[in-house]
C-alpha cells in the first residue's frame, strides 16, 4: 500500500478528499497526520505554481507523493481578484463575512451579465522520482447581492450559480461535492492517480 500525503490541515477539506480519492491501494494522510509542520510558503503567480510549490516542498521532506491544491475566487469585473490571493484578500485575519460584504460593494450598481465570476481549484500532484501532475477545475457563476446559504463557507454564500437558482452555500453538500471546482479537480486527479496504478 502506497502512502500518499495531501498538503493540508483542513480536515473538512480532508474529508472531501477522502470521499473521492480512497482507495484499496493508497493511504491518505493530511500533513497533522503523517507528523509534518513545515511552513509552506506560497509565492507562486498562479494557482497551479503554488499547488506545485506546496507539493514538492512537501515531497522533498518526506520522500512520498505528495498531493497539493490551490483555490480561490475570481470576478472579472474586479480584472480576475482576489484570484490567489483570495485566502489572503484584506489579510490574513479577516473574516469571510467582512470579505464578502467588501467584494459585494466594489460590485455596487453592476449588471448581473457583468458580475461574472469562476471559483478555481488546482491540484498538484508530486512523485518521488521528480514528476509532477496538475489539473484545474473551474466552477463558474456570479457574484450576488447579498450573502446566502449556511451550508458553506469562504465566498460561497455570495457566489450565485444561475443554473440552480441559488448560492453555492445553499446547495446540499452532496450536490456541491458534484459541481464544484474542487470536487471536479479531484477527480481529475483520481483518473491521474489511478493511470499511476494507485487506484
Amino acid at each position: 500500500m502506497k502512502t500518499v500525503i495531501f498538503a493540508t490541515g483542513n480536515a473538512g477539506k480532508m474529508r472531501e478528499i477522502r470521499e473521492i480519492l480512497s482507495g484499496d491501494g493508497i493511504r491518505l494522510l493530511s500533513l497533522k497526520e503523517a507528523g509534518i509542520t513545515a511552513d509552506i510558503r506560497e509565492d507562486g503567480a498562479t494557482f497551479e505554481e503554488n499547488a506545485i510549490i506546496k507539493a514538492c516542498q512537501v515531497r522533498d521532506l518526506t520522500g512520498q507523493i505528495v498531493l497539493a491544491d490551490d483555490s480561490g475566487l475570481e470576478i472579472d469585473y474586479l480584472g480576475g481578484e482576489p484570484g490567489i490571493y483570495s485566502a489572503r484578500y484584506m489579510g490574513e485575519d479577516t473574516d469571510y463575512h467582512t470579505k464578502n460584504h467588501a467584494l459585494i460593494n466594489r460590485l455596487a450598481g453592476v449588471e448581473d451579465e457583468k458580475r461574472t465570476a469562476r471559483f478555481v481549484c488546482a491540484i498538484a500532484a508530486a512523485f518521488p522520482d521528480g514528476r509532477v501532475r496538475t489539473v484545474l477545475r473551474t466552477m463558474e457563476g456570479r457574484i450576488g447581492y447579498e450573502e446566502k446559504g449556511e451550508n458553506g463557507f469562504g465566498y460561497d454564500p455570495i457566489f450565485y450559480l444561475p443554473e440552480y437558482g441559488c448560492t453555492s452555500a445553499e446547495l446540499s453538500m452532496e450536490e456541491k461535492d458534484r459541481i464544484s471546482h474542487r470536487g471536479k479537480a479531484l477527480r481529475a486527479m483520481r483518473d491521474e492517480l489511478a493511470a499511476e496504478g494507485l487506484l
